[in-house]
């Protein structure tokens, strides 16, 4: 019977974060395609992204974009050295680690300006 396992978080969060980049370039593409109603309408829409809790989406956005890319090099590299696969315990909590070293100092920076 299969248990999941660090494998299985990885595919999920890829998945999650690849959905989530989808649905951002989505609505960016809504709102740009707005500007075909003029420029009040698009400005209206835009003023909306000044509120705090589009900033916290941003960062949500660079959570989601940044552990994507990390786990597609994790990816990459074990579908060019086919013997890292032992390893993909070892990989995924590195992809964690620099994840989170790279993340939170971003999110901070990000954050900084609602405190």
């Amino acid at each position: 019977m299969y248990r999941g396992g660090t494998g299985q978080w990885a595919w999920i969060l890829h998945r999650l974060s690849g959905v989530g980049i989808l649905l951002f370039l989505l609505m960016h593409i809504l709102d740009t395609a707005l500007i075909a109603f003029g420029p009040h309408v698009y400005d209206r829409v835009v003023a909306l992204y000044r509120l705090p809790v589009f900033r916290v989406g941003e960062v949500g956005l660079a959570a989601a974009v940044l552990y994507h890319a990390l786990n597609g090099i994790r990816i990459t590299l074990v579908d060019f050295f086919p013997e890292w696969g032992v390893h993909q315990r070892r990989l995924f909590f590195g992809v964690i680690g620099l994840f989170v070293s790279l993340f939170v100092p971003a999110a901070y920076w990000m954050l900084k300006p609602l405190f």
